[in-house]
This record gives C-alpha cells, structure tokens and sequence, in this order.
C-alpha cells in the first residue's frame, strides 16, 4: 500500500514526541553539574532529577496503555504530550531542587504515555511493511535520542544555560501538538462498559514505585538494611493483591492473558536483554574509559560513539530485511547473539593499556545488537495481540524495557561497589589512615572518580593507591562483564525457546508464498 501524506504526517508527529523522551534521559544528566551550582542543590536531590523521571516514567506506562485504549490512544497521546510541556515550562522555571525533581517526575508521566501511546498509534495504523519501516525509523530516532542527547545539551548548556534545555523540549512538544491533528485514525478500542482499573491502577504504581524506590537507594541504604527489604516485602505485597485484582475486575488495567502469551513474553524479554546488555554500558563505561584506560575526553568520545552509532542505521535496515522476507525472529536472534558476543569481547579485550581501536568490535558488536532489536521487536510483539488490546500491550512492553533498564542499572552499580570493596579493602586498609578514609577511598573509585581521593596524599603514596584503585576497578569491572554475560546467555535461550511458534509461522508464511 503505497505511503500518503498523511501517513508521513502522522509518523512525523509520533517520531518528533518520540525523539524527546530518550533524548532528555541522555542528557539531563550532563547539566546536572551546572544545576547543582545554580540552585545550591545536594547531591541526593540531583539524583532525583534523573531518577524521579525514570520512576514515573516505569510507573505510569502500563497505567497510560490502558487508558489509551478505552480512551483514545490520540487523546491520551496529546494529553501525554501537554503534561510534558507543563513539566518542561516548571523545570526551566525552577528554583529549587524540590521542585525540578516534582517536575522531572511529572514530565516522565507524559513521557510514558507519549511512549505507550505513540507506539500503539503506530500499530494501528501502519500494517505489512509499511509497519515495519514505522517501527524501523522509531527505532532509530529513539536511538538518535539516545546518541544526540548529550551531544545537543551540552550545546545548549555552554551557549545558554542549563534552562535552555528544558525549555528545547517543551518548544519541541508544542510543535507535536500544533501538528497533533494530523492524527486522525484511532484504531480499535476497548469496549466502555466498565469503569477504568483505579484501584489496579493504584497497586501497580504503588508496587512498582516501592521497588524502583528500593532498588535505586539501595546503594545508599544498604542492601540488607531494613528500609529496602521492608519495601521489597510492600511491593511483594502489593503485587500480589494488584494480582487478585486483576483477576476480578471486568475490564483490567492489565488483561493477565497477556503474560500467558509465550511469543508476547520471548520478545518482551529481547528489551530486557537490551538493557542488561547496553543500557548499563551506556551508563557505567564512561567511568571505566576515564578512570582505568584514562582516555581522554575526546577519545572516550569516540569510544562512546562506536557504541551509539549503530543505534543509527541497524533498526532501518532490520526493518529493511525484514520487508525483503527475511526472518524477523531470525533478525531478533542474531541481536541478541550480538549483544552475547559483544559482552564476552569486551570482557576478554579491556585491558590496562588497551588501544582503542581494540575495543572498536566489542562496542560495535554490542551497539549492533541493540540497533537490530529497536523497533523491530515493538511491531512484532504487538502484532501477537488483538488491536483492542495494543495500548495495553504497548504499556506492558515498555513496562519490561523500562522497569529492566532501572533494575540493570542498579545491579551493576551494587555488584561493581560489592567487588570492588572485597578488591580494595584488605590491599588499601593499610595505606588508609582510618576507617572512614579508607570508606571514602572506596566510595570515590565505586562513583568512578579514580583521582579525587589522590589530592591529600603524597606523590609517592598517590602513584601507589591510583595504581591500586586502577587494578581494583579494572577487576570489578571485568567480574560484572562477565555475570551480564551469563544473564544474556540465560535470556537468549529463554527467548529462542518461547518464540518458536513465531518462527514456525513464518515458515508456513514462506512456504504458502511460494507456491
């Protein structure tokens, strides 16, 4: 079926909403510095700038893929959409700390719901291979955002200011709405005999906001400490009442059937091998870069960007080969493959002194495998479920991706501190002067600062702790490459297992059309 303007309008509009979200995520976190010196903010509270988005953004899809499809996935997608610009407007006006991370928070509302529902728009409207190029270009602006967030807010933060950035995004989502009645097909809709889900939609939040709580102060609070047990133990609860919930309610906010579809959950599970695989490079290698290999900026620079730039061009052309007749589920497999490889490379060829053409096939390999399931994996995940059902789902999807990224994170970080307190604690307790010096030593290399700790000491004491901190941290950072790759190995054959029946359709799909 040949593309109208319209279509290109449309798919213009959701891309444009979709290009903001991952790009604020990238690159808030680079003014954080400069906010923090602005508006006299601890560090505690600049964390909430970043976190309190993730939060409410992990929080709220499934809520909003829900609403969309009773509601309208146009309408949810453009109240989405103000939210956001709401949010933006508060976060450049902010003064204090408590009210950006408010705002921050809000804003991840909208984000979630521009996500779920923009993704479901696609769905629904797109079929066959023009399906296949809409999710392949999203796909790639989601990884454009990814790639240029940093890149374009560090423009904006040296010519104008940190406010500048908030005020780019809500400039970029009033154009979407200017544009949003261009969206003119809403697709199949639930019915609306019954009321929404309040009360499952209040569990799930609730449930989720406890272990997202508990999994990011963990670090903080201590594992073991009874604050994040005691919220593990209210989300278990909550979870399960949410469950009996659900079970009882004519129209669920999250229909258990769904969790029931073996394919749905296999390629469900493809983004959370994403996040083990890339997110927690995307976030901690910087560190690794800087810190042990001490590249410098420009050169870890480019050591990120063979990490990113196949988030560029691979989504376009699995939708590519996709569209030609070859195996989607196939595609998925190699990514994750990819992402497998990727992993277990860089854990054999990071090294002190490495060069950085070495680590050109390991990032690249990783990135690779990140860039072939975007996208791709979204429109064949919804194409297992009924169209009534696609907002839903898409939540659900996303619920997955996002709630994975803040578990990925927060398990690297806590497994890199545990290795890296059993490296450095007996070999450095006899240069540290006391307890407390020796924590903070500790501390400072987990946070990646290798030479903060360096400034009080001799040189001859600091060449030997930095040579100490370099060795620990190269360890750590090697044993944590080494357990993602057992997770991804476990994911990749838990995926190839429960989405055989796709593969075997697409046989019987391939056969029918040749004869």
């Amino acid at each position: 079926m040949k593309t109208t303007f319209a279509d290109t309008a449309l798919l213009t509009i959701i891309l444009l909403a979709i290009f903001v979200v991952p790009s604020s995520i990238s690159g808030t976190a680079l003014a954080l510095p400069a906010i923090g010196a602005d508006i006299q903010a601890p560090l505690t509270s600049l964390q909430w700038v970043v976190n309190a988005f993730n939060l409410a953004f992990a929080c709220f899809t499934l809520a909003w893929g829900a609403l969309a499809d009773r509601l309208g996935r146009k309408r949810c997608f453009v109240a989405g959409a103000s939210l956001y610009v709401v949010a933006s407007v508060l976060s450049a006006v902010a003064e204090s700390a408590w009210l950006l991370d408010a705002a921050r928070g809000l804003a991840g509302i909208g984000a979630a719901a521009i996500f779920s529902c923009g993704i479901a728009i696609l769905s629904t409207h797109f079929s066959g291979p023009a399906r296949l190029r809409a999710f392949a270009l999203f796909g790639t602006v989601a990884g454009l955002g990814v790639s240029l967030g940093p890149t374009l807010s560090g423009l904006l933060l040296d010519s104008v200011g940190w406010r500048a950035i908030f005020w780019a995004h809500g400039v970029t989502l009033v154009i979407v709405l200017l544009g949003s009645p261009l969206i003119t097909r809403d697709g199949v809709l639930a019915e609306r005999t019954a009321r929404f889900d309040v009360p499952g939609a209040t569990l799930f939040v609730l449930a989720l906001l406890a272990l997202m709580v508990a999994i990011v102060q963990g670090s903080q609070w201590g594992w073991t400490s009874r604050g994040v047990l005691g919220l593990v133990a209210v989300a278990v609860v909550l979870l399960a009442v949410f469950t009996w919930q659900e079970r009882r309610h004519l129209q669920p906010m999250l229909d258990l059937s769904l969790l029931a579809r073996g394919p749905f959950v296999g390629l469900a599970l493809v983004t959370v091998a994403a996040s083990f695989g890339f997110v927690t490079l995307l976030t901690y290698l910087p560190s690794y870069l800087f810190g042990v290999l001490q590249l410098s900026a420009t050169h870890a620079g480019l050591a990120m960007l063979l990490l990113t730039v196949p988030m560029l061009f691979c989504p376009i052309l699995a939708g590519k080969w996709a569209a030609r007749g070859v195996s989607a589920i196939g595609i998925l497999k190699a990514s994750l493959i990819a992402l497998l490889v990727g992993v277990v490379a860089l854990a054999l060829v990071s090294q002190v002194g490495v060069a950085l053409w070495q680590l050109a096939v390991p990032l690249l390999l990783v990135g690779i495998g990140m860039g072939l399931s975007a996208g791709l994996v979204d429109g064949l995940a919804l194409k297992t479920v009924p169209e009534q059902k696609a907002g839903m789902a898409a939540g659900l999807l996303n619920t997955f991706r996002l709630g994975s990224e803040a578990i990925a994170v927060a398990l690297y970080g806590s497994l890199l501190a545990t290795l890296l307190d059993s490296q450095l604690r007996g070999t450095l307790s006899r240069l540290a002067p006391d307890p407390a010096t020796l924590q903070r030593w500790i501390d400072d290399v987990a946070a990646g600062n290798l030479t903060a700790s360096l400034q009080t000491l001799g040189a001859e004491q600091a060449a030997t702790v930095h040579s100490l901190f370099i060795g620990g941290y190269d360890s750590a950072f090697h044993g944590v490459l080494w357990a993602l790759a057992v997770i991804l190995l476990v994911l990749t054959v838990v995926v190839t297992w429960l989405v055989r029946p796709l593969r075997e359709q697409e046989r019987s799909e391939a056969q029918l059309a040749t004869h």
